[in-house]
C-alpha cells in the first residue's frame, strides 16, 4: 500500500470523455493532485485576473509555450482538496470537441513539470484511497461508463447510490457480531454465560443464504452488462436478413428473392426490453461449389458456436424440409436455440418438428412473442424484479464467504472448539471485507482498476 499512496502523490492528467473526429462539441481534460492548480494557471489567460476560488468556472484561453499563441478558447472548473472527485485538487478544462484541439491542451498539460498520464481507473482509484468513494461505488462509476441499456444503467446508479456497499456491510457486521462472542468464549468462557452453538449457526446460515441470493441476482442480470449474441440461422431466402432489419428498425441487410444473397456475417446492435442483443445474421447454409459462399457458411457456423442463442429461421409457407433438419443438427449441443417459423403472413404447411414462434417479418406478427421467447430461453426475463447487482469479483467474494460459513457448520457438525469456528468465520469476513475495500491491499486494486478506462 505505502508505493500507490506515494504514487498517488504525482499530479495526473488524461481526456475524461469520448474522442473521434467531427464528434462531439467539448471535451473535457481532468487534472488531479497537487500541481493541478498550477498548472492550469500556467497553460490558461482569463482576462481580469481571477483568485481563483474553489469551485468556480474561469473563462480564457490556452496558449503555447512560447505564452503568445492561443491553442483554444476554454472553460476551466477548480476543485480544490478535499471537495473533488479524487479528493485532490483537482481541475477540468473544457475545450473543443473532436480530436486536434484536445490533443494539443493535453499535450500541453503533460509538459508541465510534475504532472504525468493518468494510468487507467486511476482517478477512482485515488478516490477509493482518499476516502471519498468505497471500491463498490468506483465498480458503480464503471459500470455506469459502459452501460448498454437504461436497465443496466439503473443497476449501476444503485450500487453508485451505496446500496451494495450497505447490504455487504451489514452482512459482515453480523458476522464480526457471531465472531465477538466466539472469541470471547476461547478466552473468557468459564467468566461468561454459556453461548447458545445453535444461534450461532442459525444467524451463520442466514448470512449465508443471503449471500447466495445476492450471487445469483448477480448472475440473473450478468446479461444486461455482457448482453447477448444472438445468431440468425437458416436456408437461403427464409427471411434471416427480414428479420434482422425489423428489429434493428433500419436496413441493415439487403433483402431481395435470390437466395444467398448474404455472404458474410453481418452484425446488428440493439436493446430488447433492456437488454443488449447483438444480431448476428449469417449466411445462408446450403451445399455450394462457390468460394466465397462457402466462406460465408464457414463463419456461420462459427457465429452458432459462440452465440448465446440460435435462432433456426424455416420457412412457414414452405415447410419443413431435410436441409432444415441438418441444419438442427449443426446446431452445438451447449447452445440453446429457437425454431422460428417464419412468413406468417402466408398460408402455413404443418411442420412436424415443435416450433417456438410463428413471425412474419413483412408485417411484424409474432414479433412480441419472438422477443419474450428469446429472453426467457436465455434467462433475461427474470432479471426485471433484481435491485442489486454484483459484478463478477464482488460474486467471487461472496461465493468464498459462503463457502467458508459452510465450513463453520462441519466444524460445528464435527463438535470442535470454538476456536475451530473461528478460523473460516474469519475468512468470510475478510471476503466481504474485499468486496466493500475494507480489506484493500495491492492485489485487489490492480484488479478492480485495470478494467477501467483511462480518463475515469
Amino acid at each position: 500500500m505505502d508505493q500507490l499512496i506515494s504514487a498517488s502523490q504525482d499530479t495526473i492528467a488524461a481526456i475524461a470523455t469520448a474522442v473521434s473526429p467531427g464528434q462531439g462539441g467539448i471535451a473535457v481534460i481532468r487534472v488531479s493532485g497537487p500541481a493541478a492548480l498550477e498548472t492550469a494557471q500556467v497553460l490558461v489567460r482569463c482576462p481580469g485576473n481571477p483568485s481563483w476560488d474553489t469551485h468556480r468556472i474561469f473563462y480564457g484561453h490556452v496558449v503555447d509555450a512560447s505564452g503568445e499563441g492561443r491553442l483554444d478558447e476554454v472553460l476551466v472548473l477548480l476543485m480544490r482538496a478535499p471537495r473533488s472527485f479524487t479528493g485532490e485538487d483537482v481541475v477540468e478544462i473544457h475545450c473543443h470537441g473532436g480530436v486536434i484541439a484536445v490533443q494539443q491542451v493535453l499535450e500541453r498539460v503533460l509538459a508541465q513539470s510534475g504532472v504525468r498520464r493518468a494510468l487507467p481507473g486511476e482517478f477512482s482509484q485515488r478516490a477509493v484511497l482518499n476516502g471519498r468513494l468505497d471500491l463498490t461505488r468506483a465498480e458503480a462509476v464503471s459500470a455506469m461508463v459502459s452501460a448498454r441499456s437504461r436497465r443496466a444503467a439503473e443497476l449501476a446508479m444503485s450500487g453508485m447510490d451505496g446500496g451494495i456497499q450497505v447490504r455487504i456491510n451489514g452482512l459482515r457486521e453480523r458476522l464480526l457480531d457471531q465472531l465477538t462472542e466466539l472469541e470471547a468464549r476461547v478466552d473468557f468462557e468459564e467468566d461468561l454465560p454459556l453461548l447458545d452453538g445453535e444461534a450461532v449457526l442459525r444467524e451463520l446460515a442466514a448470512v449465508r443464504e443471503e449471500l447466495l441470493a445476492l450471487i445469483a441476482d448477480g448472475e440473473r442480470v450478468q446479461v444486461l452488462s455482457q448482453g447477448l449474441r444472438l445468431a440468425l440461422v437458416g436456408r437461403p431466402n427464409v427471411g434471416k436478413s427480414s428479420l434482422l432489419n425489423r428489429l434493428s428498425r433500419r436496413e441493415r441487410a439487403i433483402v431481395t428473392d435470390l437466395p444467398g444473397t448474404t455472404r458474410d456475417l453481418l452484425e446488428s446492435e440493439i436493446v430488447l426490453e433492456g437488454v443488449p442483443v447483438t444480431l448476428l445474421d449469417t449466411a445462408g447454409i446450403r451445399s455450394t461449389k462457390d468460394a466465397v459462399e462457402l466462406l460465408g457458411i464457414a463463419r456461420s457456423e462459427e457465429a452458432m458456436a459462440s452465440a448465446d442463442l440460435v435462432l433456426l429461421i424455416v420457412d412457414g409457407h414452405v415447410g419443413w424440409t431435410d436441409a432444415d433438419a441438418e441444419l438442427l443438427e449443426r446446431i452445438p449441443e451447449h447452445v440453446p436455440h429457437l425454431i422460428v417459423a417464419n412468413k406468417a403472413d402466408l398460408p402455413a404447411v404443418v411442420c412436424p418438428v415443435p416450433v417456438d414462434v410463428h413471425l412474419s417479418a413483412l408485417d411484424g406478427r409474432g414479433e412480441d412473442q419472438l422477443v419474450q421467447a428469446v429472453l426467457h430461453r436465455c434467462g433475461a426475463s427474470e432479471a426485471a424484479g433484481v435491485l442489486l447487482a454484483l459484478n463478477q469479483r464482488q460474486r467471487d467474494l461472496a461465493a468464498t464467504a459462503a463457502c467458508a460459513l459452510a465450513r463453520s457448520h462441519e466444524a460445528a457438525a464435527e463438535t470442535l472448539p470454538w476456536d475451530f469456528w473461528t478460523i473460516d468465520l474469519r475468512e468470510a469476513i475478510r471476503a466481504l471485507g474485499e468486496i466493500t475495500g475494507e480489506e484493500l491491499t495491492d492485489a485487489v486494486l490492480d484488479r478492480v482498476f485495470s478494467r477501467f478506462c483511462i480518463g475515469k
